[in-house]
């Protein structure tokens, strides 16, 4: 009896897994399954979401302290800086030039460029007539020199001492010892001295001078100051003169009233501010003439042909008038 019962028993859970899948199948064909991420839409669009309240402020009890006023230090911000309709001007670039100044400019160039090179004393002439910035300009000469940059013994620098100055007042520096110091401050040198100068410039990196003059028994100390001052050009060479071997008070002087240093660039050209747009037109031209002069002075040995290609004033504002080549 008991083996026919487990034999029946046997028989029938075959079936029930079956029973069980066909009931299952029949449910999913009535119900058909939705896709995806449709029954969410659906929920969604069934129950539209009301806006949400508006928080109302809860007012403040009677003995509460009042809100704490800004610190006198904070600045509220610009309105110019939160409007979104106004653009930020980016720092760099200059304003656009007025139709008035386009014109200006445009005719001068015109006229410059119909007359050719002029003589010295007429270019100075034009030059002055070109004048229109409110400041008093620099100004400036620039010549290109026939000269090959490749070749070391080709560059060409010195300085010169202008008869009437560059217009402006010069800071010097001058790095010396003993009696000298003395001689120097008395000459009109800005600063003089020995470590202590040398001492703050490594540390405090001061530059607060446009000339760095030094005697040649100070130049072992003044060498370690080449990483700070020779980027800038302010490191003292024999080359340009700033090397003082004679008269500190001499040198001190042609540098206060306005000894001014050249240098070939890359280019093969050299660049100087020889006075400002003020000076008489006498003045101009006598500094104009002694750079020129000095220049030519210190033409390598190796050059051939023409050395002073072209030479070309200009004020800080204006364009350049050409100079014919005497």
């Amino acid at each position: 009896m008991a083996k026919k019962q487990a034999a029946e028993t046997a028989e029938k859970k075959p079936d029930a897994p079956a029973e069980a899948k066909e009931g299952k199948d029949a449910k999913e064909a009535k119900e058909p399954k939705a896709p995806k991420g449709e029954g969410k839409k659906a929920k969604a669009r069934a129950a539209p979401t009301a806006p949400p309240a508006e928080k109302k402020p809860a007012a403040a009890p009677a003995d509460s302290p009042a809100a704490p006023a800004p610190a006198s230090g904070a600045t509220a911000p610009s309105p110019t800086a939160t409007e979104p309709g106004k653009k930020k001007k980016r720092a760099g670039v200059p304003p656009a030039r007025g139709k008035k100044l386009r014109n200006q400019l445009k005719n001068q160039l015109q006229k410059l460029t119909k007359e050719g090179a002029l003589p010295l004393a007429r270019a100075v002439q034009e030059l002055k007539k070109l004048r229109h910035a409110k400041f008093d300009e620099t100004v400036e000469i620039h010549m290109w020199l026939g000269v090959d940059m490749s070749q070391s013994d080709q560059l060409v620098r010195g300085t010169v001492p202008l008869p009437h100055g560059v217009g402006k007042a010069v800071r010097v520096v001058v790095f010396c010892q003993g009696d000298n110091i003395k001689k120097a401050q008395d000459a009109g040198a800005d600063f003089a001295g020995n470590d202590d100068l040398i001492e703050k410039i490594q540390k405090q990196n001061w530059l607060d001078f446009d000339v760095a003059l030094a005697t040649q028994d100070l130049m072992g100390k003044v060498s370690r100051l080449g990483k700070v001052l020779g980027p800038r050009g302010l490191m003292p060479t024999p080359k340009a003169g700033t090397v003082i071997t004679g008269d500190v008070a001499g040198a001190v002087k042609d540098f206060k009233a306005g000894k001014v240093e050249f240098r070939t660039d890359k280019g093969g050209n050299v660049h100087a501010g020889v006075g400002k747009i003020s000076f008489d037109e006498n003045k101009l031209t006598e500094n104009i003439t002694a750079f020129v002069d000095a220049v030519r002075a210190a033409k390598p040995s190796g050059v051939k042909g023409h050395f002073v290609k072209s030479i070309t004033i200009c004020a800080t504002m204006s364009p350049g008038v050409p100079v014919q080549i005497a």
